[in-house]
């Protein structure tokens, strides 16, 4: 009983600030029914990723690449070069239309969406979480979380453990070493600049254990790899990734 008031009360609360501050589509900036929704126009600019796509890397294919349930299709890169991860999964590509979703949430403090972003993970990361037994976001070191305020990827991952019933493990996985941006760099600096920097604090609480790393947007994925290497060596017996977005390039399919 105390639980459906608490509801109401907040869905009234929520009704009345609807009306003194009319809730606005983040993308179009056009008014909207409610806070975190979008526009029809905004909506259709946005490329939602689905399968067919790489089996390892979620990197999507033009057409079904595989036959069969037991035949797996998986891109050239990540047979030539596979990756720390067993799995990754994104809802949408990263491109100029949604960046301003995305940089929105994770500059701006703009968090009306995150209940959507969640239920998109969800379903494209449905077999990553699969019989997970714990979600781990990736970490920001302290300096940094002091000057943002917030960590982007654990509000992912709260949502995505709401919505999965997964629960998160916050501290399993801890940023040990500072590392400038990776904005502007190179897939090889990339992966140069986050080595060693991520560290697991208790190799018995992850040992034996399939778990899901949460992150905002894969680009190369060397943040994530950094992380699953981490967590292999302490003994995870599987690490698979969900995340908001990735970047999908026509001549580099690299993760």
């Amino acid at each position: 009983m105390a639980g459906v008031l608490v509801s109401g009360l907040n869905e009234a609360g929520r009704r009345l600030a609807d009306l003194a501050w009319p809730p606005v589509c983040p993308l179009a900036g056009d008014t909207v029914d409610r806070a975190g929704h979008l526009t029809p126009q905004a909506w259709s600019r946005l490329t939602f990723l689905d399968a067919p796509w790489c089996d390892t890397c979620g990197w999507p294919f033009p057409y079904p690449a595989g036959s069969g349930g037991a035949s797996l299709a998986v891109c050239a890169n990540c047979v030539a070069n596979p990756p720390r991860f067993d799995r990754a999964r994104a809802p949408l590509a990263y491109d100029a239309r949604v960046s301003p979703l995305v940089v929105g949430f994770k500059h701006g403090s703009r968090r009306e969406m995150i209940g959507q972003f969640g239920r998109w993970m969800v379903r494209a990361g449905k077999d990553c979480l699969d019989e997970a037994d714990a979600i781990i976001p990736v970490p920001l070191h302290w300096r940094r979380l002091v000057v943002r305020r917030y960590n982007q990827s654990a509000l992912l991952g709260h949502v995505l453990s709401r919505e999965s019933g997964v629960p998160m493990w916050t501290d399993a996985l801890l940023r040990q070493r500072a590392t400038p941006s990776q904005a502007g760099r190179t897939a090889r600096l990339r992966r140069r600049n986050v080595a060693a920097a991520f560290t697991v604090p208790d190799r018995n609480a992850v040992a034996g254990k399939h778990l899901v790393l949460v992150d905002d947007v894969i680009t190369t994925g060397a943040t994530v790899s950094a992380c699953a290497y981490q967590l292999k060596r302490a003994g995870a017996a599987s690490v698979r990734v969900v995340a908001l977005c990735r970047v999908v390039r026509e001549t580099d399919p690299t993760v």
